[in-house]
């Protein structure tokens, strides 16, 4: 993807065996692309629980090595995070770690809830105190107000819940792994060699450590872990699936397993079946790095046009969207790819990536292949126009701000600067996996949502309330 979106979140929790800090530490780095702001542990010695969390890449957060040393005990959880409710600060920072009536909890939360504005807000009319600008906080404060109840407080709690959630929760004597009744978002089950067993966003994270997949959490599942070994029971009956297909577009690690198919295996066959939609006649395929890249295997494999690598990238450069100047926004993009010029010159290039957001980052792109050369270039992106908002786990910006959003498809291709522009149809991107057309969510594309939030939400929806009603 070339204009800087993310979901997400990724989560890990394992129970048992040994250094089970340094496990979750090896599970998280091996989900970082799931999220680059903030990283964190808890962990319950069976007793108590503690917690580390600080901002930044999940080396940098624990960087000195005494901190996992502290937090060595018997099980844990973990989560990195992209923020997609609230902004990026400490405070969001997760595992959230509270204690109430019950004990200590800590949740980590990989999703979006559209009814938490409204839960707060009630909360808040009921003089509840609220340390965070995120949706996951909500969970706690519903969790504390049913421990009384006589029926499971969890399950209780969880009723209450509307959007994608898959969550792990870490008391003092077990893990509680939760997936909300659509599946939106992925959540694993697996064992290691030695017998402890784990739950996480995506199957790279248990390869990390070795682990066997033993099967995903089914939508409407809460997987309990603890010293009993596995249990598991339900808090919701099974919604039609509405698994995010932008897992497999993007945000999945091209190795794991999500939704029961290969990540790199799906983006090949959005590749191949992209080049049965739109062939042109043309020199070489070049992929957009790195996200572009499987789709481009399979649109060379498929098009019989050579696999050429065009575009090489620096990965020294930051992120071009925190340069304080345009001047130097537009600096840091020229230096973050650089054209191979024997390659671009004087031939006509397919560039084949996975997604267009803004546009203004692709736009520079095309415009920097025109310098070096290229006679055309004919742009084929491996899903369908991204023309609507997420409410479920992905920061897209306000539609307006789309690049698809009320432009033909010419319209776009001019604004980009290329010869030829061609999206993967929505029919196409879902017959290039497994499971049923209905049983995905392809509402920022289509338009048609399986729950749709009473208002327009906002990432920064909470901060706006906690402004509204204290100041």
């Amino acid at each position: 993807m070339t204009d800087e979106i993310k979901d997400k979140c990724g989560v890990f929790g394992i129970w048992g065996g040994s250094d089970s800090a340094y496990r979750i530490y090896t599970a998280l780095f091996a989900q970082q692309h799931r999220g680059q702001e903030s990283a964190g542990i808890a962990v319950t010695d069976g007793q108590r629980l503690d917690a580390h969390v600080g901002m930044g890449l999940v080396p940098d957060v624990f960087s000195d090595k005494s901190i996992l040393t502290r937090l060595e005990g018997k099980a844990g959880i973990g989560h990195n995070r992209y923020s997609t409710t609230g902004s990026s600060k400490l405070c969001n920072a997760q595992p959230l770690l509270e204690e109430y009536v019950g004990g200590q909890v800590a949740v980590a939360h990989n999703g979006n809830l559209i009814n938490a504005d409204l839960l707060r807000q009630d909360y808040e009319r009921r003089g509840h105190i609220f340390h965070t600008s995120t949706d996951t906080e909500v969970i706690l404060h519903l969790l504390a107000s049913h421990h009384i109840s006589k029926r499971d407080p969890l399950v209780e709690a969880l009723m209450h819940l509307q959007g994608a959630f898959s969550l792990v929760f870490l008391f003092a004597d077990r893990i509680e792994a939760v997936r909300d009744p659509w599946g939106w978002r992925p959540l694993v089950l697996g064992q290691t060699a030695d017998g402890a067993f784990c739950v996480a966003s995506e199957t790279v994270a248990l390869d990390a450590l070795g682990a066997t997949l033993i099967r995903e959490v089914e939508p409407g599942e809460i997987v309990t872990l603890s010293d009993a070994g596995v249990s598991s029971r339900r808090f919701a009956e099974n919604e039609q699936p509405a698994h995010c297909i932008f897992e497999h577009v993007y945000f999945a690690n091209p190795s794991s397993l999500v939704f029961g198919d290969r990540v790199q295996l799906v983006r090949e066959r959005m590749g191949e079946k992209l080049a049965k939609e739109s062939h042109v006649e043309a020199d070489c395929v070049v992929p957009m790095p790195d996200s572009g890249r499987s789709a481009a295997l399979g649109y060379a494999r498929a098009s019989g046009v050579p696999f050429r690598e065009g575009i090489v990238p620096n990965r020294y450069v930051g992120r071009t969207f925190i340069k304080p100047t345009q001047e130097q926004r537009d600096l840091a993009v020229q230096l973050k790819l650089n054209a191979v010029a024997e390659v671009i010159n004087g031939n006509r290039i397919v560039v084949v990536d996975d997604s267009v957001v803004r546009g203004t980052t692709t736009r520079g792109k095309m415009a920097q292949l025109r310098r070096a050369g290229a006679k055309e270039i004919h742009l084929r992106i491996s899903c369908p126009p991204i023309r609507h908002a997420c409410y479920f786990g992905i920061d897209f910006p306000d539609p307006s701000q789309l690049v698809a959003n009320n432009r033909t498809i010419d319209q776009i291709a001019a604004y980009l600067g290329v010869d030829t522009l061609h999206f993967l149809s929505i029919e196409g991107m879902l017959a290039s996996v497994n499971r049923p057309p209905d049983n995905y969510c392809t509402a920022c594309f289509s338009g048609k949502y399986r729950l749709s939030p009473e208002r327009p939400v906002s990432k920064l929806d909470l901060e706006r309330n906690q402004l509204r009603l204290y100041n």
